[in-house]
């Protein structure tokens, strides 16, 4: 089995992540329960004609894949894997909203076609001419966590050298309102800065793609290596006994982990198993979190994934994600821990190269 590798990354968040020139430097502070994405200038990647027929989801997709392409100084790869928790959700809104309207008579099918959740997957592949291996992962907010297992279990196989993974997830008007009904969505803004402060219910929602040019073969520019991907829908057991058995199954004591990446978004009802990480288990370990930076959304994952690579390459903790005081001289094992409204827990470990 070979190792796998990160050898690129790109973001686009509702941070100005698409920079890779700069690490959380320059951050934006939020009040507001749905955040707004800061986008790249799209035409620089997609010709103006072609952004215009293009769903968010799709554009943000198809440029955060081409930085990651970039910065790997390569023009295609031999497997395209997506993962999205709701697809292009806008046009699917579109679509059943044109439905309602018209009596269910004369539809076009535009809508329907761009709304399938592999569109951004196929969009990709068009614009390189890749007709390799292309599939897409819909599993909530464990998606980008299984489009990740597939990439490393197909270059540990040796069955192809170089896979772009990502995970992108865009928002609608129609199911933020729904969200909003049903108090996933927190009910008042809130200052992403004391997030998890708040101690209300529900999330800060927001919308972003997060893609990585992941290989078998070590090169100067990796970022880490990509250890281990583990996924649970529900648990029977504590948060705490998963996660040790996690590390045990990796060979390693809570203390050879030197920095834990939390997915804790301000859910005062669903962020106890992050309270439980963060003052038993790694109460002495440096601690990072991200959701107040990019918001909560199905992928959000990825962007945390994101954040572990830059750390281990760059070896410094921005101030903007210090969730405790504890820092470390050397890192080397960061583990990811996500969970959302206490199901679909993901944990994975990332290593220095």
């Amino acid at each position: 089995m070979k190792k796998v590798y990160i050898n690129s990354v790109a973001s686009i968040a509702a941070q100005k992540t698409f920079d890779n020139t700069t690490f959380l430097e320059d951050v934006t502070h939020y009040t507001e329960t749905v955040l707004p994405l800061i986008d790249p200038n799209y035409k620089e990647f997609i010709p103006p004609a072609a952004a215009r027929r293009m769903a968010k989801g799709i554009k943000m997709g198809v440029v955060a894949s081409r930085l990651a392409l970039h910065e790997a100084n390569l023009e295609n790869v031999e497997a395209i894997i997506t993962g999205t928790g709701m697809g292009c959700v806008r046009d699917s809104e579109k679509f059943v909203s044109a439905i309602i309207d018209n009596n269910e008579q004369y539809l076009t099918p535009t809508s329907f076609i761009q709304s399938t959740h592999n569109t951004v997957g196929g969009q990709i592949a068009l614009g390189l001419n890749c007709k390799g291996y292309n599939f897409t992962y819909v599993h909530s907010s464990t998606s980008f966590e299984s489009a990740l297992l597939d990439a490393k279990l197909m270059l540990a196989c040796d069955e192809a050298k170089t896979v772009l993974v990502g995970g992108v997830d865009e928002l609608g008007d129609h199911t933020v309102k729904i969200h909003r009904l049903i108090k996933h969505i927190k009910q008042v803004p809130v200052n992403s800065a004391q997030l998890l402060e708040s101690k209300t219910e529900g999330a800060v929602f927001a919308e972003g793609a997060n893609f990585f040019v992941l290989a078998n073969e070590l090169q100067k520019t990796s970022y880490a290596e990509v250890v281990a991907v583990k996924t649970y829908n529900t648990t029977t057991s504590t948060v705490t006994q998963v996660v040790e058995q996690f590390i045990a199954d990796n060979n390693l004591l809570i203390n050879d982990v030197d920095a834990v990446v939390l997915g804790c978004n301000g859910d005062v009802t669903y962020d106890l198993p992050y309270d439980e990480l963060q003052n038993q288990l790694f109460a002495n370990i440096p601690q990072l979190y991200y959701k107040h930076l990019c918001g909560e959304f199905n992928t959000a994952s990825s962007f945390g994934f994101w954040l572990g690579a830059r750390v281990l390459k760059e070896q410094r903790v921005p101030v903007a994600v210090q969730l405790n005081a504890q820092t470390k001289k050397e890192y080397k094992n960061i583990l990811l821990y996500n969970q959302y409204r206490g199901k679909d827990h993901s944990l994975t470990l990332l290593r220095k190269c």
